[in-house]
């Protein structure tokens, strides 16, 4: 074996089969006597190794383990080396733990962290990994422990695998987050290695930092390789992916492009200020005071522990923060779009990059704490991808430090940070180093007015974040900007890229009166928003928006909402450690009513299952949580969640103004859901002599469509759900990455449910409403309300839209085009019949 090396044959002594070891210590020095004999370590390192047992745990799991010496006596190692024993009957290694294959490593410095690789990956093969326990032949586990196959290639040519495709890359600004983040999805669907190669350099299609550490930009030439079990189908899927990308990647960068070479409408100041200089980010001014947030540098203390416990820390805080990211890609889809929270996907991905896990648990194994071994796998990656030459790739390393610390505070809440808790209470522009996506995401719009940062660039997440919520930024003015003094009263032009100190009493002048002349040409574009959206014939839709919490109100209401169509409450339940408790909830409905101002609010009860779950409620994994316990069937089971949301609604019921306030229940099969959960409605509502409010279904699933008739005589409305809707009636899972796209809400299948919920609706006089994705689509609008739909909520960025789309077409041209659609036989013909706005007497 090669004195630096692990990368190289093992020789057959080193390996013994069908071994019998009595225990653990026996286990140990039987591998340990295989590396004295082959010359690998002095006799005294197996004792170092015994010792290594009793302040960590060398266990990996999967039966595999990996005794190894303390780091000080690493001198007792005369040349690098392993020695597997394989024991087929299983030796207890610790309570609980079976070891079948036993590493023994002796390695004078990191050589050894390619063996854990191969172990790790090898981890992930559990059928392979049960062979090499029973195997008869060490050429077996010789060819699994020297191989790097599965590895990225670190010397020599880089070799594709089995079947493969070229491609030129094409996206404009080249593979960045979130189209990697469809490369990996599809990848990992598929059973065998996927690889793209660039040149020399390759990486693992289901490694999303691998990816980008690629810096592949436009022109450059890859090819996609895959082996194993339908390799060639994996190919195919791969391919389509990719190149199913290239139209969006190509018309955001000419939207990009034309943006850039638009006419800059900025301010000037009338006197000579002085101006940190840095780069528009979001257009805008902002008038106040600066509030500096330093960001100190993160220390995180080393502790080592037990590798299973570190180990299960680190997992459970992986866990954790998917979900939390789910919530908030979730909620910011419907604040601000999905082309925003595809940020927040592209984050969770970064969680399953399995480079990122595989150096963190390599870290532990080492001896190290798992917060101080995580954070330094995530510090090395983002490193590399800050180091990259094409920007928008460099930019990424933020989004790496912003997801790595959230786990960070999973595995230690100390680690938790709290700058922008620490904001003051009056209006500010906040300077910092650099903000992350999330943070941004969740800036207070009362308390910050305006941003700029050190550090960053135009493209990034946190700036195209700052576009969407409307607020004025600016980045990269450099280390000068962090000098600024806190209270320094400013003026901040997102558009060139300045923040203006100082300034004089003209300055202020002017500045407020372009802000005013801003405000009151967007009052003359709301003032359209605000017109009721009455067709040309006087038939009215009500608009309401998908809100989830009371600050959300104003900017519904700016966009011409008429009310909140739909409260999801798992919000409240979401992105917190613990339940809300009924006068928490209070608070917030009564505070969602009182923004409203007797405007309608309809409430959806708790959703959760499915793609959304609540960690900290302890709920049981289910193998498919879709066709599971969610919805109304969760809270017929658990009271305890019920109960007080339902007196917290109906408090808050005592406050509000006659009929503003609805409830609605989601997930509901069956009469008998609806009967109980009335009744547990009356009963509460008695106990506080409360109002008695509407209550409503979500009408989700096929069968509650199919009995619209029946449920439509003991329930007040119907609001129907058309993405689940379409999930469960074509069958399609709308996250799966090969056939969300299939998952169309306009199949006529789906169609046809939606025109059946009305009529059995209509029978009995009630009104059905739509809350799903395609009330925001200004199409989907105009045949919704041809089917006969009341009401439509949507995102508030989709009104304006949606209202301009009802108001230029006649109910009765609508109607047409809905028979027109309920004929058609595939969702494409559906949509073939878009023909823009609507003319008096034909399709909108």
């Amino acid at each position: 074996m090669a004195p630096d090396t692990l990368n190289v044959p093992l020789p057959p002594d080193l390996v013994r089969l069908g071994a019998n070891p009595v225990g653990k210590e026996e286990a140990i020095r039987e591998a340990a006597q295989l590396l004295i004999a082959s010359g690998c370590i002095d006799p005294a390192y197996a004792d170092s190794m015994l010792r290594r047992e009793g302040v960590a745990n060398t266990f990996l799991g999967h039966g595999v383990a990996i005794p190894h010496g303390m780091v000080e006596d690493r001198d007792l190692v005369r040349r690098n080396g392993i020695a597997i024993l394989q024991v087929p009957g299983g030796v207890l290694w610790n309570e609980g733990q079976t070891a079948r294959l036993v590493v023994a490593i002796a390695a004078r410095s990191d050589a050894h962290i390619a063996v854990l690789r191969r172990l790790t990956r090898l981890m992930q093969d559990e059928e392979r990994l049960a062979g090499l326990f029973t195997a008869t032949d060490p050429a077996v586990l010789l060819a699994a422990l020297s191989e790097d196959s599965a590895l990225p290639a670190a010397t020599g040519p880089a070799v594709d695998l089995a079947e493969r495709f070229e491609w030129t890359v094409d996206y404009p600004t080249g593979l960045h987050a979130r189209p990697a983040s469809v490369w990996v999805e599809t990848a990992r669907a598929a059973p065998g290695r996927v690889q793209v190669r660039h040149g020399d350099q390759t990486a693992d299609a289901k490694a999303l930092v691998a990816l980008l550490q690629l810096g592949l930009r436009m022109g450059d030439r890859i090819v996609v390789s895959a082996e194993g079990a339908d390799a060639a189908t994996t190919v195919a899927r791969m391919k389509a992916a990719i190149t199913r990308l290239t139209a969006k990647e190509q018309a955001d960068a000419a939207a990009a492009e034309r943006k850039a070479r638009a006419p800059v409408q900025g301010w000037t100041p009338p006197t000579a200020l002085l101006a940190v200089a840095g780069v528009g980010a979001s257009p805008g001014l902002a008038i106040g005071p600066v509030h500096a947030v330093l960001s100190a540098a993160l220390t995180v203390p080393d502790r080592p522990e037990s590798l299973i416990d570190g180990g299960n820390r680190l997992h459970e805080a992986l866990n954790l923060t998917r979900q939390q990211l789910k919530a908030l890609a979730d909620d910011t889809a419907r604040r601000l779009g999905p082309s925003e929270a595809g940020i927040f996907t592209a984050q969770a991905e970064l969680l399953n990059d399995t480079d990122l896990i595989t150096r963190a648990c390599q870290l532990m194994v080492e001896g190290h704490g798992p917060a101080w071994a995580w954070h330094e796998a995530v510090e090395s990656g983002a490193a590399r991808l800050a180091a990259l030459p094409n920007p928008v790739l460099a930019a990424r390393a933020a989004d790496l430090r912003d997801v790595g610390r959230r786990v960070l505070a999973r595995i230690d809440p100390s680690l938790r940070g709290g700058t922008l808790r620490d904001l003051p209470d009056t209006p500010c522009i906040l300077i910092a180093e650099d903000l992350s996506p999330s943070d941004t995401a969740g800036l207070d719009m009362a308390r910050v007015i305006g941003l700029a940062t050190a550090q960053g660039g135009p493209t990034s997440h946190t700036a195209i974040l700052a576009r969407t919520l409307g607020l004025p930024a600016m980045v990269a003015g450099g280390g000068g900007l962090l000098g600024v003094a806190n209270g320094t009263p400013a003026i901040l032009d997102g558009q060139s890229g300045r923040l203006y100190l100082n300034p004089t009493e003209a300055d202020l002048a002017a500045a407020q009166g372009w802000i005013e002349e801003q405000q009151l040409r967007k009052a003359r574009q709301e003032e359209r928003r605000g017109l009721p959206a009455r067709t040309r014939d006087g038939h009215a839709v009500e608009i309401g928006a998908n809100v989830n919490r009371p600050d959300q109100v104003p900017v519904a209401l700016s966009q011409g909402a008429e009310g909140v169509g739909l409260m999801r409450t798992e919000f409240l339940f979401l992105e917190r450690g613990d339940a809300p408790g009924e006068d928490e909830q209070f608070e917030t409905y009564r505070a969602m009513l009182d923004a409203l101002d007797g405007r309608p609010l309809i409430v959806r009860a708790l959703d959760i299952g499915g793609d959304k779950q609540v960690p900290h409620l302890h709920l049981p994994h289910e193998e498919n949580p879709f066709l599971g316990v969610r919805g109304a069937r969760l809270l017929l089971r658990q009271p305890d969640l019920l109960e007080p949301q339902l007196r917290a609604l109906y408090r808050a019921a005592r406050h509000a103004k006659p009929g503003a306030l609805s409830i609605m229940f989601p997930m509901i099969t069956t009469l008998t859901e609806v009967e109980t959960l009335r009744a547990v409605c009356d009963r509460i509502r008695a106990e506080l002599d409360a109002p008695a409010v509407p209550l409503g279904i979500m009408v989700e699933v096929p069968a509650a469509a199919v009995l619209a008739d029946v449920l439509a005589r003991h329930v007040d409305f119907f609001s129907i759900g058309t993405n689940d809707l379409t999930q469960y009636a074509l069958a399609i899972d709308r996250q799966h990455p090969e056939l969300a796209a299939e998952a169309d809400s306009l199949h006529p299948a789906v169609l046809r449910l939606i025109r059946m919920t009305v009529e059995g609706a209509e029978r009995h006089g009630r009104w059905v409403g739509v809350c799903g994705g395609i009330a925001g689509d200004p199409f989907g609008a105009a045949l919704l309300t041809g089917l006969g739909v009341r009401e439509l909520s949507m995102t508030p960025r989709d009104i304006p839209g949606v209202k301009d789309r009802l108001r230029d077409s006649s109910l009765t041209a609508l109607h047409e085009l809905a028979q027109r659609a309920l004929a058609c036989e595939t969702a494409g013909a559906v949509r073939a019949l878009d023909g823009g706005a609507a003319g008096e007497g034909g399709a909108p």
